[in-house]
């Protein structure tokens, strides 16, 4: 199946979610998340801003604070489709941008390159047990994973999880994935 079907397939499930539910899985994953050695060890952490349907974040990023840790999120270029990460302590220092997505203002934030982030929280709507993902669509991750060299986790709930993903030759794949009833390591051979 194509990816964009599956893309859209998926979407359609999570937006089914009800509010409550969505709420209860996403604090679920954040516990195992919280538990892993690779963000207990992280003094900086790349994480995107979650927007509904997607596992939530926010919360998530307040926890990191409490814990001592950096958070670097990422300001989207829409032309060359790249991204950079800049490190927030406030959600004062976000703006909305396009497709009110909220990004950091880089004159507020401390930017950070890829060799300074100790481990990668990469979104996606659909993955498989290989740690293939299916993203938004714009390939900023992948792109941003081809120069990444640390470890990279995937929040994903159950229902995002497919037998296998199709795979293009440019797609890296996540080392773990954490849904709200597992602990996935990946493993991306066929």
């Amino acid at each position: 199946m194509e990816k964009s079907i599956l893309r859209k397939m998926t979407l359609q499930v999570l937006n089914e979610m009800e509010l409550l539910e969505h709420q209860q899985k996403s604090q679920k994953i954040q516990k195992r998340l919280i538990k892993e050695d690779d963000i207990k060890n992280a003094q900086i952490i790349g994480i995107t801003l979650s927007s509904l349907p997607e596992v939530d974040t926010w919360n998530l990023i307040e926890e990191l604070w409490n814990q001592g840790k950096q958070v670097a999120v990422p300001k989207c270029n829409p032309i060359s489709r790249e991204m950079n990460f800049y490190v927030i302590d406030s959600y004062n220092q976000l703006e909305v941008v396009y497709m009110k997505l909220k990004e950091p203002i880089p004159n507020m934030t401390k930017s950070v390159n890829e060799n300074q982030i100790d481990v990668l929280i990469v979104p996606g709507v659909v993955f498989d047990r290989r740690g293939y993902r299916i993203g938004f669509g714009g390939g900023y991750y992948d792109r941003f994973l081809s120069g990444y060299g640390g470890p990279t986790v995937a929040l994903a709930f159950n229902s995002q999880m497919i037998e296998k993903v199709p795979v293009e030759r440019f797609d890296l794949p996540v080392n773990i994935i954490l849904t709200e009833s597992e602990r996935i390591q990946c493993s991306n051979t066929e």
